[in-house]
This record gives structure tokens, sequence and C-alpha cells, in this order.
């Protein structure tokens, strides 16, 4: 499966009317394309970042969806304040105990490596992250998204709080700053979200 990523950095006293935006008009208009499996947005109240992922069957449906999908970005990112930075991704992996729900929170990280290395990095949140998540207080998903042709890998862990992401936090800074290095991994960032919508809906690989 794939997916598009729209990311805009914007004004956080606009955050609760984009979200109401992408639920009530963006979410219907996307859903009802062909091929179209879900969406999901996460939003940060502090710092206007928000990132709204659309999740398609195969590369040929989010191909054919760009034009169609264009005006929605761009409305998305005037409410907000900011400029739409766009991204396909194939899905890589997807591991879910349970939906999140209202008061979720995520962390995301941005991983790069060398173009043809990108299996490292899926293998290395397979092996270091996803065996421990489940035994986590609070645990919802992840997803990795990755594209191959830029060495990138995108990590989305979900958890039912924020108290939850916070006391995870030190099996995340190992893998930051111990794990991924040793295996020639390059961190590129790191942050927090809330789970604003969550109705991705990509089946469980795992």
């Amino acid at each position: 499966m794939y997916a598009r990523s729209t990311t805009i950095h914007g004004d956080p006293r606009s955050v609760d009317a984009v979200i109401a935006y992408v639920g009530d008009e963006v979410m219907p208009a996307v859903g009802g394309m062909d091929g179209c499996v879900g969406l999901s947005m996460l939003a940060d109240r502090d710092s206007g970042h928000c990132i709204v992922t659309t999740s398609w069957r195969d590369e040929a449906a989010m191909r054919s969806s760009r034009e169609g999908v264009r005006s929605s970005a761009e409305r998305t990112a005037e409410i907000l304040g900011g400029r739409p930075e766009v991204q396909e991704w194939e899905i890589a992996a997807m591991h879910r105990v349970r939906e999140a729900q209202q008061g979720s929170r995520s962390r995301v990280t941005w991983l790069r490596t060398e173009p043809d290395a990108v299996n490292r990095a899926v293998d290395a949140v397979r092996l270091s992250l996803m065996p421990k998540l489940d035994d986590l207080p609070g645990f919802c998903s992840v997803s990795i998204m990755v594209r191959r042709a830029d060495g990138l890998t995108v990590a989305a862990v979900s958890y039912d709080s924020r108290a939850h992401v916070e006391q995870a936090s030190e099996g995340a800074r190992e893998f930051r700053e111990e794990f991924a290095p040793a295996m020639g991994i390059e961190v590129v960032a790191t942050a927090e979200f809330d789970v604003a919508i969550a109705h991705l809906r990509v089946p469980e690989t795992i």
C-alpha cells in the first residue's frame, strides 16, 4: 500500500479550524476517490505543525489522485497559514493493537540512510522497537513508511495519552541515540503530535 503526506507548518491558533476542515470536507471528498483507503491527521497545537496522510490501495491509485487532491491540500494550508509540503510513500509496515481515540498522541521519527539501505532502517525499527511496543502501557499502533529513492524512512508510534508517550520516552531515546547510529542510520528529526483524526485504515502487516 502507499500513502501521501501533506505537511504544513502554520499558525497554532488555526489548528482546530483546520482539523475541522479536514474532517468535514477533505475526508469525505478524498475518501470517495478510487483506491483511497483512509485518512489520518496529526497536529501539534503548540507549534502549528500538522501532517495529513491519505492511504491508497496501490501506487497507481495514489498517482491518479494527485490532481484531485491538490485543491484540498492548498485550502488546508491556506486555513493553517502555511505552505503544503507533499510527499509520497510506500507503506512498509503497520502493527496495531487498538485504534487511536480522542486524546491519543503520536511520536514520529524521520530516518535517513543510503537509498539501497532503506530496508536496514525498516528492519531496525522492526527489531529494536516493535518487540517492545506491545508491552508498553497505552500502546496503540506503529507504522513505517519509506521513500526508497531518497533513503528516507518515517516511523510513527501512537499511544492512548500524552502520559504514556512520556513513559516510553527512554526507549525512544535509546533507539535514536544508540541503536540507530550503530546501524548506520541518521535520525533526521523527531516530533510529537496529537492524533486529531485516526482513519488511515491500513491493514495489519506484522
